[in-house]
Protein backbone atom coordinates (compact mmCIF):
# COMPACT_ATOMS: atom_id res chain seq x y z
CA UNK A 1 0.00 0.00 0.00
CA UNK A 2 1.33 3.40 -0.94
CA UNK A 3 0.88 6.92 0.37
CA UNK A 4 1.28 9.56 2.90
CA UNK A 5 1.22 8.42 6.63
CA UNK A 6 2.42 11.22 8.56
CA UNK A 7 0.87 13.17 11.10
CA UNK A 8 0.71 13.36 15.40
CA UNK A 9 -3.08 11.94 15.02
CA UNK A 10 -3.48 8.72 14.53
CA UNK A 11 -5.64 6.48 12.12
CA UNK A 12 -8.78 5.03 13.29
CA UNK A 13 -7.75 1.63 12.19
CA UNK A 14 -9.84 -0.55 14.08
CA UNK A 15 -13.71 -1.24 15.88
CA UNK A 16 -14.01 1.14 19.01
CA UNK A 17 -11.90 3.71 17.26
CA UNK A 18 -12.82 7.49 17.06
CA UNK A 19 -13.30 9.42 13.85
CA UNK A 20 -14.84 13.12 13.54
CA UNK A 21 -17.32 13.67 10.91
CA UNK A 22 -16.92 17.22 9.06
CA UNK A 23 -18.44 19.24 6.44
CA UNK A 24 -17.86 22.67 4.83
CA UNK A 25 -20.49 24.97 6.42
CA UNK A 26 -22.19 28.05 5.50
CA UNK A 27 -21.34 28.54 2.05
CA UNK A 28 -23.64 31.10 1.15
CA UNK A 29 -23.86 34.92 0.13
CA UNK A 30 -26.48 37.53 0.89
CA UNK A 31 -30.05 35.10 -0.30
CA UNK A 32 -28.30 32.88 -2.35
CA UNK A 33 -27.73 29.31 0.03
CA UNK A 34 -25.63 26.50 -1.26
CA UNK A 35 -25.33 24.27 2.15
CA UNK A 36 -28.42 22.21 4.21
CA UNK A 37 -26.55 23.57 7.24
CA UNK A 38 -29.30 23.16 9.64
CA UNK A 39 -29.82 19.16 8.40
CA UNK A 40 -26.01 18.72 8.34
CA UNK A 41 -25.24 20.09 11.78
CA UNK A 42 -27.28 17.48 12.72
CA UNK A 43 -24.98 14.81 11.75
CA UNK A 44 -21.43 15.98 11.65
CA UNK A 45 -19.30 16.69 15.02
CA UNK A 46 -16.77 19.38 13.48
CA UNK A 47 -18.39 22.64 11.10
CA UNK A 48 -15.97 24.13 8.63
CA UNK A 49 -17.55 27.37 8.43
CA UNK A 50 -16.68 29.87 5.51
CA UNK A 51 -15.40 32.79 6.53
CA UNK A 52 -16.19 35.53 3.64
CA UNK A 53 -13.40 34.92 1.57
CA UNK A 54 -14.72 32.12 -0.77
CA UNK A 55 -18.86 32.24 0.33
CA UNK A 56 -20.19 33.08 3.57
CA UNK A 57 -21.57 36.66 5.17
CA UNK A 58 -21.70 38.19 8.30
CA UNK A 59 -25.34 36.68 8.88
CA UNK A 60 -24.86 33.32 7.81
CA UNK A 61 -21.50 32.95 10.04
CA UNK A 62 -23.43 33.76 13.21
CA UNK A 63 -26.64 32.01 12.03
CA UNK A 64 -24.00 28.69 11.46
CA UNK A 65 -22.04 29.43 14.94
CA UNK A 66 -25.34 29.55 16.95
CA UNK A 67 -26.70 26.42 15.24
CA UNK A 68 -23.60 24.45 16.07
CA UNK A 69 -23.28 26.13 19.63
CA UNK A 70 -26.69 24.78 20.13
CA UNK A 71 -25.74 21.34 18.88
CA UNK A 72 -22.42 20.93 20.31
CA UNK A 73 -20.75 20.94 17.38
CA UNK A 74 -17.54 22.34 17.18
CA UNK A 75 -16.57 25.34 14.98
CA UNK A 76 -13.40 25.77 12.56
CA UNK A 77 -12.75 28.34 10.55
CA UNK A 78 -12.57 27.90 6.62
CA UNK A 79 -9.98 30.01 4.99
CA UNK A 80 -9.56 30.56 1.72
CA UNK A 81 -8.17 32.67 -1.19
CA UNK A 82 -10.17 35.94 -1.66
CA UNK A 83 -11.91 34.34 -4.33
CA UNK A 84 -15.89 34.76 -4.21
CA UNK A 85 -16.14 34.64 -7.91
CA UNK A 86 -14.54 31.31 -8.69
CA UNK A 87 -15.77 29.62 -4.77
CA UNK A 88 -12.06 29.42 -4.09
CA UNK A 89 -10.94 26.50 -6.25
CA UNK A 90 -9.02 28.64 -8.79
CA UNK A 91 -5.41 28.73 -8.51
CA UNK A 92 -4.26 32.28 -6.68
CA UNK A 93 -0.37 33.72 -6.34
CA UNK A 94 -0.69 35.54 -3.24
CA UNK A 95 1.94 36.73 -1.60
CA UNK A 96 2.67 35.27 2.04
CA UNK A 97 2.43 38.15 3.89
CA UNK A 98 -0.78 39.41 2.56
CA UNK A 99 -1.82 35.42 2.74
CA UNK A 100 -0.73 35.70 6.26
CA UNK A 101 -2.72 38.92 6.89
CA UNK A 102 -5.98 37.32 5.08
CA UNK A 103 -6.24 34.22 7.14
CA UNK A 104 -5.35 36.40 10.20
CA UNK A 105 -8.31 38.58 9.52
CA UNK A 106 -10.61 35.24 8.48
CA UNK A 107 -10.15 33.23 12.06
CA UNK A 108 -10.49 36.62 13.86
CA UNK A 109 -13.79 37.01 12.41
CA UNK A 110 -15.36 34.09 12.80
CA UNK A 111 -14.13 34.18 16.10
CA UNK A 112 -16.22 37.14 16.97
CA UNK A 113 -19.26 34.87 15.82
CA UNK A 114 -18.41 31.95 17.85
CA UNK A 115 -17.67 33.63 20.92
CA UNK A 116 -20.89 35.86 20.85
CA UNK A 117 -23.01 32.30 20.34
CA UNK A 118 -21.10 30.95 23.26
CA UNK A 119 -18.55 28.89 21.54
CA UNK A 120 -14.94 29.47 20.12
CA UNK A 121 -13.34 28.65 16.64
CA UNK A 122 -11.35 25.33 17.70
CA UNK A 123 -9.22 24.32 14.21
CA UNK A 124 -8.53 25.69 11.00
CA UNK A 125 -8.78 24.12 7.39
CA UNK A 126 -8.09 25.70 4.34
CA UNK A 127 -10.60 25.25 1.47
CA UNK A 128 -10.42 24.54 -2.38
CA UNK A 129 -7.17 25.45 -4.20
CA UNK A 130 -5.49 26.61 -0.42
CA UNK A 131 -5.86 23.85 0.76
CA UNK A 132 -4.45 21.78 -2.60
CA UNK A 133 -1.82 24.42 -3.05
CA UNK A 134 -0.39 23.65 0.90
CA UNK A 135 -0.22 20.41 0.14
CA UNK A 136 3.13 20.50 -2.08
CA UNK A 137 3.60 24.20 -1.40
CA UNK A 138 6.15 24.93 1.41
CA UNK A 139 6.04 28.96 1.07
CA UNK A 140 1.97 28.86 1.19
CA UNK A 141 1.95 26.51 3.81
CA UNK A 142 4.02 28.78 6.13
CA UNK A 143 1.76 31.56 5.10
CA UNK A 144 -1.49 29.99 6.62
CA UNK A 145 0.46 28.57 9.72
CA UNK A 146 1.56 32.44 10.20
CA UNK A 147 -1.79 33.39 10.36
CA UNK A 148 -3.40 31.21 12.39
CA UNK A 149 -0.41 31.97 14.84
CA UNK A 150 -1.24 35.24 14.65
CA UNK A 151 -5.00 34.85 15.18
CA UNK A 152 -4.20 33.65 18.44
CA UNK A 153 -4.21 30.28 20.31
CA UNK A 154 -2.80 27.08 19.27
CA UNK A 155 -5.16 26.06 16.66
CA UNK A 156 -4.87 22.52 15.77
CA UNK A 157 -4.69 22.64 11.70
CA UNK A 158 -6.95 20.31 10.04
CA UNK A 159 -5.41 18.78 6.82
CA UNK A 160 -4.27 16.22 4.23
CA UNK A 161 -1.54 13.76 5.63
CA UNK A 162 1.68 14.49 4.96
CA UNK A 163 1.17 17.80 3.47
CA UNK A 164 3.37 20.68 3.72
CA UNK A 165 0.53 22.30 5.67
CA UNK A 166 1.00 19.82 8.50
CA UNK A 167 4.80 19.88 8.04
CA UNK A 168 5.09 23.66 8.65
CA UNK A 169 2.49 23.82 11.36
CA UNK A 170 4.18 20.99 13.23
CA UNK A 171 7.44 23.05 12.93
CA UNK A 172 5.46 25.85 14.60
CA UNK A 173 4.08 23.63 17.89
CA UNK A 174 0.68 23.23 16.35
CA UNK A 175 -1.48 20.23 16.62
CA UNK A 176 -2.21 18.62 13.42
CA UNK A 177 -5.34 16.41 13.04
CA UNK A 178 -5.35 14.27 9.38
CA UNK A 179 -8.11 14.39 7.28
CA UNK A 180 -9.46 12.00 5.07
CA UNK A 181 -12.55 12.85 1.73
CA UNK A 182 -15.30 10.63 1.91
CA UNK A 183 -16.31 11.69 -1.47
CA UNK A 184 -12.96 12.89 -3.30
CA UNK A 185 -11.25 10.44 -5.57
CA UNK A 186 -7.66 9.64 -4.30
CA UNK A 187 -4.15 9.46 -6.76
CA UNK A 188 -1.83 7.18 -5.93
CA UNK A 189 0.35 9.54 -4.12
CA UNK A 190 -2.43 10.00 -1.60
CA UNK A 191 -3.81 13.42 -2.57
CA UNK A 192 -6.78 14.72 -4.16
CA UNK A 193 -7.84 13.69 -7.86
CA UNK A 194 -8.23 17.50 -9.21
CA UNK A 195 -11.50 18.37 -9.63
CA UNK A 196 -11.38 18.66 -13.29
CA UNK A 197 -10.59 15.22 -13.73
CA UNK A 198 -13.50 12.69 -14.39
CA UNK A 199 -14.35 10.69 -11.76
CA UNK A 200 -12.61 13.05 -9.25
CA UNK A 201 -16.08 13.18 -6.85
CA UNK A 202 -17.81 9.94 -5.82
CA UNK A 203 -21.39 10.38 -7.00
CA UNK A 204 -22.73 6.64 -5.98
CA UNK A 205 -23.99 6.54 -1.84
CA UNK A 206 -23.42 3.36 -1.97
CA UNK A 207 -19.51 3.84 -3.17
CA UNK A 208 -19.23 6.76 -0.41
CA UNK A 209 -21.11 4.90 2.41
CA UNK A 210 -18.13 2.18 1.65
CA UNK A 211 -15.32 3.91 1.46
CA UNK A 212 -15.83 5.58 4.59
CA UNK A 213 -16.03 2.41 6.93
CA UNK A 214 -12.85 1.48 4.73
CA UNK A 215 -11.75 3.95 5.69
CA UNK A 216 -12.14 4.76 9.33
CA UNK A 217 -11.61 1.00 9.81
CA UNK A 218 -8.41 -0.38 7.58
CA UNK A 219 -6.73 3.27 6.73
CA UNK A 220 -7.23 2.52 3.08
CA UNK A 221 -9.02 3.75 -0.01
CA UNK A 222 -8.51 2.61 -3.76
CA UNK A 223 -7.51 5.28 -5.91
CA UNK A 224 -8.74 6.09 -9.10
CA UNK A 225 -5.80 4.07 -10.91
CA UNK A 226 -6.70 1.35 -8.59
CA UNK A 227 -4.20 1.11 -6.25
CA UNK A 228 -4.59 0.73 -2.56
CA UNK A 229 -3.33 3.52 -0.60
CA UNK A 230 -3.22 4.39 2.98
CA UNK A 231 -4.92 7.12 4.20
CA UNK A 232 -4.71 7.47 8.25
CA UNK A 233 -7.15 10.21 9.32
CA UNK A 234 -8.86 11.14 12.46
CA UNK A 235 -11.66 13.27 10.80
CA UNK A 236 -13.89 12.74 7.44
CA UNK A 237 -14.95 15.15 5.42
CA UNK A 238 -18.39 14.91 3.75
CA UNK A 239 -18.91 17.75 0.99
CA UNK A 240 -22.15 20.08 2.07
CA UNK A 241 -22.22 20.71 -1.91
CA UNK A 242 -22.75 17.36 -2.71
CA UNK A 243 -26.31 16.43 -4.28
CA UNK A 244 -28.49 15.19 -1.50
CA UNK A 245 -25.45 15.88 1.35
CA UNK A 246 -27.47 15.95 4.56
CA UNK A 247 -29.14 12.09 3.25
CA UNK A 248 -25.85 10.96 2.48
CA UNK A 249 -24.37 12.29 5.65
CA UNK A 250 -27.03 10.33 7.18
CA UNK A 251 -26.21 6.85 5.98
CA UNK A 252 -21.92 7.20 6.65
CA UNK A 253 -22.64 8.11 10.39
CA UNK A 254 -24.61 5.15 10.88
CA UNK A 255 -22.88 2.99 8.98
CA UNK A 256 -19.55 4.08 10.80
CA UNK A 257 -21.85 3.38 14.06
CA UNK A 258 -22.95 0.33 13.32
CA UNK A 259 -18.91 -0.56 12.13
CA UNK A 260 -18.42 -0.20 15.84
CA UNK A 261 -16.53 3.18 15.11
CA UNK A 262 -16.77 6.25 17.91
CA UNK A 263 -18.27 9.27 16.22
CA UNK A 264 -16.60 12.30 18.06
CA UNK A 265 -14.80 15.49 17.65
CA UNK A 266 -11.39 15.86 17.57
CA UNK A 267 -11.33 19.37 19.80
Amino acid sequence: MTGPTTGTTPATTAPGGALDLNADLGEGFGRWRLTDDDALLSVVTSANVACGFHAGDPSTMRRVCERAAELGVRVGAQVSYRDLAGFGRRAMDVPPDELADEITYQVGALRVFARAAGTDVTYVKPHGALYNRTVTDAEQAAAVVAGVLRSGGALPVLGLPGSRLHEAAERAGLPVVTEAFADRAYTAAGTLVPRRTPGAVVLDPEEVVARSVRMARDASVTALTGEDVTVRARSLCLHGDTPGAAGLARRVRAALEAAGVRVEAFA
